[in-house]
């Protein structure tokens, strides 16, 4: 079974039509979003706002109506996906380089809803690099700061040249190994002068699609 596909595609039940649809970026929103675009064609009647170029991209080749924030006054539900959840449905996501549209548009919805194969999901949040956005200005002086909270920044490249986000920001990957009190970091991390915003997703998450160890659908829901 791909599981990336079974819960991408199962977050589309909760889009209902004349609703506005927050965009997510990754391997298994990508599921998603195409689903979407089948349900588009046979007249279901949507606007999606997507988190990245990527997104953008895909949504429009799929015939998906698209919207900014310029024209829109809400989202109904945002979907996206993670790269680690924890049993608190506390979220490391970023991977993509999509993470400050991302927060933008799930703090926006009035759902946030994330899918993930079951290999996301940790007792603790932290293997996976937790990434940072930071303005290029001073980002010398960002990243002692960020050593300093026990992040071992690593300034992400692309093709030997610092990685831009669609922001025009770069993104250090930080190796904390265990984050035991993520809503604590996610503070201290945005208090630093130069950092745009984190990958922690912290009492955001709503609902999360992910297949437990029968390989059935999981359906998590914040407490």
């Amino acid at each position: 079974m791909n599981e990336k596909k079974a819960v991408g595609e199962k977050a589309a039940d909760y889009v209902k039509d004349g609703m506005v649809i927050g965009l997510g970026t990754g391997s298994t929103v990508f599921y998603t979003i195409t689903k979407l675009g089948r349900l588009v064609q046979q007249g279901l009647s949507i606007i999606g706002i997507p988190t990245s170029l990527q997104t953008e991209k895909l949504a429009r080749e799929l015939g998906i109506p698209l919207a900014s924030f310029k024209e829109i006054d809400h989202i109904d539900v945002a979907i996206d996906g993670a790269d680690e959840v924890n049993p608190d449905l506390a979220l490391i996501k970023g991977g993509g380089g999509a993470l400050l549209r991302e927060k933008i548009i799930a703090k926006a919805a009035n759902t946030f809803l994330v899918v993930a194969d079951s290999h996301k999901l940790v007792d603790t949040l932290g293997a996976f690099p937790l990434p940072v956005e930071v303005v290029p200005f001073g980002m010398e002086m960002t990243r002692k700061y960020l050593e300093v909270l026990g992040g071992s920044p690593k300034l992400r490249q692309n093709n030997g040249s610092p990685y831009q986000t669609d922001n025009g920001n770069y993104i250090f990957d930080c190796s904390f190994q265990k984050i035991t009190h993520p809503g604590e970091l996610e503070r201290d991390l945005n208090l630093i002068p130069g950092v745009v915003d984190n990958g922690l997703f912290v009492g955001m998450a709503d609902i999360v699609i992910t297949l437990n160890r029968q390989k059935e659908i999981d359906i998590n829901m914040r407490k």
